[in-house]
């Protein structure tokens, strides 16, 4: 900050005075009068050199004076000329009607002359030029008038004629070294500064004297960057006429360029002290102030300039700026209009005035100021650049791309530019097109963050991570307190699994910026990954505090609360959240709450098929990015059994090869399909997890690729040239899925199957492998894909081939192993409490109360949620012992300890499905609730499988319970379901995954390709076993 000893405006003269003195000086001669030409307080100011005029005592003829000087203000002047020089006497001129007045005068040139000096003076270059252009008419050999000429076209902007005039008077007088300074002058207007700097300094070696050239000399120079030399000239021009105003400016200007704020404080005060009125200075020192922050002080000193030089357009464009920065935008507007008026060519006006008003988004105004700027002046790069930004708002878009590359033509390097058209080539998909301007921008400059940051979003997208995080590195290496950039690496390191490394970026975004509700909402989704629900909670809640209106924070909120049943605020929250679904659908927004959470929640069936939906076209919007043509599909050549006609070609794509339940579940399925029919390749999406779950399946898949490096569009064009004819989704909405590579469309036929118990909503995937009971036909149209029936069960599983130890009675654990009370009727639910509602835990809990010594045994997971259930049901009368709560076990301990309840209570609004085999395979019978959606209906689908499901499904909520009751007191009952469930183990469909479950799907698979073949679009259909359709059967 600028520390000012004291106010210069206690140096302005009293302008009465001033004007006094003025007048005085009329009838004076002008010899050689500078004249400050200069209006732009950042630049350099030019002085012009006038040669000498006078007045003499000859006479000229007026017959009409308004004939000969048709402006009343000339001749009003002329009216005090003649009185004060005495050469008319004791006539009173009425100028208001000198058209009555016939006068008789003796025409004089040195009398013309001074008119078009003294007009130039006042600013009058129109009457001046008039004039002196009648000196000219009359001697135009008089060099003192060209010279004036030259000065008069300079201040019309006719800088040709300007330099003209002064070349004429040189082939008069070669020595006039005024008429080089005023060339030069000239010439710089001009953009020529080494013709400029050439003529200032033959009109130096001329006149060595000749302050105002060195003043103007070192103007050139600082143009040129040369500001040695430029300091130079101007202490020159100081020390040969040290009252020079210009040259005091300039220094300051000078000493602002090397950064010696305070040098150049003093160098504009002292111009003032000079010359008060000097309105550069004033402008110049308001600059040096608006550049230190302190805007008040800038526009103080800004509305002197104005006010001293009405017409100061440079001025009036900064005052302008200090408003806009201020945030005053009308005020702003009325200043560079004024800018305007004082000079119409102001390009930088026009633009400034097109960027409030783009700012205030009014488009049609910005573009048409951005236009007359670029009129003004044809290479305003940022007015072209800034034009594009205009257009592309107003949807404008093949427009923009016309102005960024008109930009680019005049600067191929300009990086604004380059990051726009990349902007908009992302917008459309073009990726390719956007990185490659992105990467030309960062070639030429090294200070911007944008690129890096525009290119992250690019390699995230195409999963391509690692580079990803590198150049969310080079956005924090460049700016080490952007925020943003700290949440968008934290966002990858989140979606590799890195979440701690996420946490700590999301940490310390929201220490830089705390009211940044993106990074709070982040830091919740991390946390509740990393198993810290109560933290998620507090940072979700934090967000919406910031930001009351942000959706993804409300819906997240929900989910978040569900996970650990915290109900309180369950229906009003539900109803908010299906609210804000509607709009979003409707405004083709992609869905704040996910396909596989929507599964859960008591949503209507339709809408959750709109949110698939919207995430299914999202995805085609991913892989178009990718700018892929059109796959080239194997020929639909029909496949015949005993391997004629070559094999099936079945393609598996997932994320979950590893310990997943995927995996624990279809383990054995990819080493199980019939190679002499079926060709099998498993493309992993995730990298290697050491498990003996991966290595199984990798060992035994015909064909195991780990794509979990490349880039979708890689992935699609290796499927594609692998050749495969069936492609299976085994991720659907899940975490780790890359479903854009689906929406690539590498294969004929797409099948949904197993990761996800939903429709994907996308018209690329054009089967859902189900079955009748979980999928019925009068429920169809709440799915987008066509319905293949399985007999039996869809839900495969491994345990006869992989838990098979499960059912040896020494293996099995003791209820005390647990904590478990051995003489109590144990209920269990071993499903994630998200879900869990207030309906099923109330039902539970009337159970409880009507059972007499019973207990429901569930699981902590998460463990945040067993203080809210016990609440729960403290609240409903059931004793604190009727409530146990364990830790999750591994997989086979889990099964093996599942056999130690009594009767396993399901979930109605998203069942137990991996869950449900478990406890099955266990031999413990369940109740369960079948509702309209597939993840309602799975469990009842695995009970039918057995065989003796039918004991277990009921049709209501009240049916629910008094089945788990009549189960409970009637244990004789329950007895005999328990040992026809354990005794059908081994021989029931369900669990029989070679006979009925890998045969039935290659059926299905066959099927499918046939339809595809016969040239008939998908279609519903139900597999049947020996059924001699199918040329597998054959």
């Amino acid at each position: 900050m600028l520390s000012l000893q004291s106010d210069p405006r206690q140096y302005n003269l009293n302008l009465q005075q001033l004007q006094q003195q003025q007048q005085q000086l009329v009838q004076q001669q002008v010899a050689r009068v500078p004249y400050n030409a200069g209006t732009d307080h950042h630049r350099e100011d030019s002085s012009l050199a006038l040669a000498s005029a006078s007045i003499s005592s000859k006479s000229f003829l007026v017959n009409d004076a308004r004939s000969v000087f048709p402006n009343k203000f000339v001749y009003g002047f002329l009216c005090l000329l003649v009185d004060e020089t005495r050469i008319i006497r004791g006539i009173s001129f009425n100028c208001t009607k000198i058209k009555d007045i016939h006068v008789i005068i003796p025409v004089d040139e040195d009398m013309l002359l001074n008119l078009a000096h003294q007009n130039y003076k006042a600013g009058n270059y129109k009457q001046a030029l008039e004039h002196s252009k009648a000196v000219y008419e009359r001697n135009p050999r008089r060099t003192d008038n060209l010279l004036l000429l030259g000065a008069v076209y300079y201040q019309l902007h006719d800088f040709d004629l300007c330099i003209a005039k002064n070349e004429e008077a040189l082939r008069i007088d070669p020595q006039f070294a005024e008429c080089y300074g005023n060339m030069a002058n000239a010439w710089k207007e001009k953009g020529n500064i080494d013709v400029a700097i050439r003529y200032y300094l033959i009109a130096i070696e001329l006149r060595p004297n000749f302050a105002d050239a060195w003043s103007n000399l070192a103007s050139a120079y600082m143009r040129k960057g040369r500001l040695t030399e430029a300091a130079q000239c101007c202490r020159q021009a100081l020390a040969l006429n040290p009252r020079l105003v210009d040259a005091h400016s300039n220094l300051g200007n000078l000493m602002k360029a090397q950064g010696l704020v305070q040098e150049a404080y003093n160098c504009y005060l002292d111009a003032l002290r000079i010359q008060p009125t000097f309105a550069i200075a004033w402008s110049n020192l308001a600059g040096l102030f608006m550049e230190a922050g302190d805007l008040n002080r800038a526009l103080q000193y800004y509305k002197e300039a104005v006010k001293l030089k009405p017409n100061f357009s440079d001025a009036y464009l900064n005052l302008g700026n200090v408003y806009k920065a201020l945030g005053m935008p009308q005020e702003a507007i009325v200043c560079y209009q004024r800018a305007l008026q004082s000079r119409p060519d102001n390009a930088m006006a026009f633009g400034n005035l097109a960027s409030v008003y783009y700012e205030q988004s009014n488009l049609d105004m910005a573009i048409l100021n951005y236009k007359r700027a670029i009129a003004c002046d044809a290479g305003f790069l940022e007015a072209y650049n800034n034009l594009g930004n205009a257009l592309k708002d107003a949807g404008r878009v093949e427009e923009a791309i016309h102005c960024y590359r008109q930009c680019l033509s005049l600067q191929p390097s300009h990086p604004q530019a380059l990051t726009n058209l990349g902007n908009i080539y992302m917008e459309w998909n073009m990726m390719s097109a956007a990185a490659q301007c992105y990467k030309a921008t960062l070639a030429v400059t090294t200070g911007l963050s944008a690129p890096f940051n525009n290119l992250a979003i690019i390699y995230k997208q195409q999963g391509n991570y690692a580079d990803a995080i590198s150049c969310y590195n080079e956005v924090l290496r460049i700016d080490p307190l952007a925020a943003d950039g700290l949440v968008n690496r934290g966002n990858t390191y989140k979606e590799i699994g890195r979440v701690n490394e996420a946490i700590q970026d999301y940490l310390r975004a929201i220490a830089m910026r705390p009211a940044m509700a993106e990074a709070h909402a982040n830091l919740a989704s991390a946390y509740k990954d990393s198993g810290h629900v109560e933290a998620a909670i507090k940072s979700y809640k934090q967000a919406l505090v910031l930001r009351p209106d942000f959706p993804e924070a409300t819906c997240n909120l929900l989910h978040t609360l569900q996970c650990v049943c915290d109900w309180d605020d369950r229906e009003k929250m539900f109803i908010e959240v299906e609210g804000i679904l509607r709009r979003q659908i409707k405004m083709s927004v992609i869905p704040s709450v996910q396909p596989f959470h929507a599964i859960a929640y008591p949503l209507d069936p339709m809408l959750a098929l709109e949110i698939s939906r919207k995430y299914a076209a999202h995805c085609s919007v991913v892989a178009s990015r990718y700018s892929l043509p059109s796959f080239n599909h194997p020929p639909p050549l029909p496949v015949r059994g005993g391997g004629r006609n070559g094999r099936l070609k079945i393609g598996y794509v997932s994320s979950d090869f590893g310990n997943h339940p995927l995996s624990h579940l279809m383990g054995s399925v990819f080493g199980m399909h019939d190679r002499e029919n079926v060709e099998v390749f498993c493309y992993a999406l995730s990298p290697n997890d050491g498990t003996e779950w991966r290595l199984r399946i990798q060992s035994e898949a015909e064909h195991f690729i780990d794509v979990s490096s490349m880039a979708s569009d890689m992935i699609a064009r290796m499927i594609n040239e692998d050749q495969i004819q069936i492609l299976v989704n085994l991720n659907g909405y899940t975490k780790g899925a890359r479903n854009e590579i689906f929406a690539m469309q590498p294969a004929p036929v797409q099948v949904s199957y197993m990761g996800f118990p939903g429709t994907t909503g996308a018209t690329y995937i054009h089967y859902l492998v189900t079955d009748e009971f979980v999928s019925p036909m009068c429920y169809s149209h709440i799915y987008s894909e066509k319905i293949v029936h399985l007999p039996h069960c869809y839900f495969v599983n491994d345990y006869k081939q992989k838990n098979l130890d499960v059912l040896d009675p020494s293996c099995q654990p003791k209820r005390s192993d647990y904590g478990l009370p051995e003489d109590k009727f144990i209920f269990a639910c071993f499903n994630q409490l998200y879900k869990m509602d207030p309906e099923i835990f109330t039902t539970w809990c009337n159970i409880l109360k009507r059972v007499p010594n019973s207990a429901l045994w569930l699981l902590r997971f998460p463990a945040a949620g067993e203080m809210r259930l016990r609440a729960h049901a403290a609240a409903q009368g059931v004793q604190p012992d009727q409530i146990i709560f364990t830790d999750v076990a591994m997989k086979q301990e889990h099964i093996r300890r599942s056999a130690l309840a009594d009767l396993f209570l399901d979930t109605p609004l998203c069942n137990a499905h991996t869950t449900g085999t478990d406890v099955l395979w266990a031999g413990l019978p369940m109740v369960t609730l079948p509702l309209e959606k597939m993840a309602t209906r799975v469990a009842g689908s695995l009970c039918l499988a057995t065989g003796v499901g039918e004991e277990m499904i009921v049709n209501s909520m009240k049916e629910y319970e008094e089945k788990a009751v009549s189960l409970a007191l009637n244990r004789p009952k329950l007895q005999d379901l328990t040992n026809r469930l354990k005794a059908a183990r081994l021989t029931c469909p369900l669990f029989d995954t070679a006979r009925w479950w890998v045969r039935n799907l290659e059926r299905s698979y066959f099927k499918m390709w046939n339809l595809y073949c016969s040239g008939q679009h998908p279609q519903p259909f139900k597999v049947a076993e020996n059924d001699l359709e199918f040329p597998y059967d054959h």
